[in-house]
């Protein structure tokens, strides 16, 4: 790590943070960055020289302790603490993204149209321009080609760079898995499979093709485009999405196949962060169909494997509503099934969503603390259970009530499904 000054500028190359995520309370930051300070913003950069966070420091800004953040994909997301104790009991973490574009209006509102967010664009686009007027040849080269690549890496060129990562992966990811919450969504996407079992009547982010396997070479040359994409700042990364939506229905040959040669050819072992995680969605059906070999190969992988089950009801009628091809009697199966693997892989877990409509049946909530609270006969620290809002939630501080209602009688840990897109 070194520091300079420059004017009333302070600039860290190569600032070292946490190895490990955590759940704490103040703001944190992971793995190796740099960053510039002025009189008013921190700026934190990655080590391709992109903007990775920005957060103020003064007055106008509207909490010390929140943050802006950029993720791959070009979006920007606001980490707002809202309250430490009424976030986490939310959504499991102390501070609640608020996104950019509309898919979490439950908790908070848009955070992006506030003078002090415009605010902090503008001071990193004047930071820019700054930059781009200094005698550079006065300054040690390592400061001055990080200053160069900092002036010259603004919105064009983020979304330029947007592209070629959704062009790598063949498309943006829509959603990711509510998992990736304890990864801070840091994740990578290697897709293995495109479209849905199902393709739901309800559904707003899944594209409404038929579930296609990826080839093999196609995997691959996702790895090493990848590895290529992430440059000097794939160090910082140590987690897989292993996509799209239901990468468990891929089956045990590729599952293994992706997740070994993604964890080698995307340099896992080397990541400045420890503990590295996989993600993956899956189905009633695909659950219902993998057999013990599959689980004893994740549990074997050099990941903690977290997979995702969209489960949405536990209700006849309102699998008739929202148009999923499901019953009652295969979701309580799968149910079990998600408790038998918590129970038998010690590093695997598999959680379920419910979805929380204004337009649900009245048997639709019953029917979820039947299978959450009455199936079971104690509490059970393993099995998140995510209530996933739809686009018609109704009352606000209804849902919320509601929700915090299921959550004390849920005998496994529940927070609401945060959708971020990637």
């Amino acid at each position: 790590m070194k520091t300079y000054t420059v004017e009333d500028l302070t600039i860290t190359l190569d600032k070292e943070g946490a190895e490990q995520y955590i759940k704490i309370s103040y703001p944190i930051r992971y793995g190796i960055f740099s960053e510039i300070k002025t009189p008013d913003y921190t700026f934190q950069f990655n080590l391709n020289g992109e903007i990775k966070t920005i957060q103020g420091r003064g007055e106008g800004w509207l909490d010390a302790s929140e943050w802006l953040k950029r993720t791959v994909g070009n979006d920007w997301a606001y980490f707002s603490a809202g309250g430490y104790t009424g976030a986490h009991d939310f959504i499991g973490e102390y501070y609640v993204p608020c996104l950019s574009y509309d898919t979490n209006a439950v908790l908070f509102s848009d955070r992006f149209n506030g003078p002090d967010v415009k605010d902090a664009f503008n001071a990193w686009h004047r930071l820019r321009d700054r930059l781009a007027r200094l005698d550079l040849s006065a300054l040690e080269p390592e400061l001055a080609g990080f200053l160069g690549r900092v002036s010259e890496t603004g919105p064009d060129h983020l979304e330029k760079r947007a592209r070629e990562f959704h062009d790598i992966i063949g498309g943006e990811v829509s959603v990711l898995p509510p998992d990736a919450r304890h990864v801070e969504y840091d994740v990578i996407p290697v897709i293995v499979a495109d479209g849905c079992l199902y393709n739901c009547g309800f559904c707003r982010v899944k594209s409404g093709n038929r579930f296609t396997l990826r080839p093999t070479e196609n995997i691959i040359d996702q790895i090493q485009a990848l590895n290529a994409f992430y440059g000097q700042d794939l160090i910082n990364y140590n987690s897989i999405f292993m996509g799209q939506h239901d990468a468990l229905f891929a089956g045990k040959e590729i599952l293994e196949f992706a997740a070994r040669h993604a964890y080698e050819g995307l340099a896992i072992d080397q990541s400045k962060m420890k503990a590295p995680r996989l993600f993956l969605f899956g189905s009633v059906d695909s659950i219902l169909a993998a057999d013990e070999d599959l689980f004893d190969m994740l549990n074997r992988l050099p990941f903690y494997t977290y997979i995702n089950l969209g489960l949405e009801s536990a209700d006849a009628d309102t699998f008739k509503a929202i148009e999923k091809p499901l019953t009652p009697k295969k979701v309580k199966k799968a149910f079990d099934r998600m408790m038998a693997v918590n129970h038998s892989y010690s590093d695997i877990e598999v959680t379920a969503n419910f979805i929380y409509g204004a337009d649900l049946p009245e048997t639709h909530l019953p029917s979820i603390i039947d299978l959450t609270r009455n199936h079971l006969d104690h509490f059970h620290s393993k099995g998140t259970i995510y209530v996933s809002p739809l686009e018609n939630i109704g009352s606000k501080e209804k849902m919320r009530h509601e929700f915090t209602e299921f959550k004390k009688l849920c005998r496994l840990p529940c927070y609401i499904y945060l959708i971020q897109r990637l």
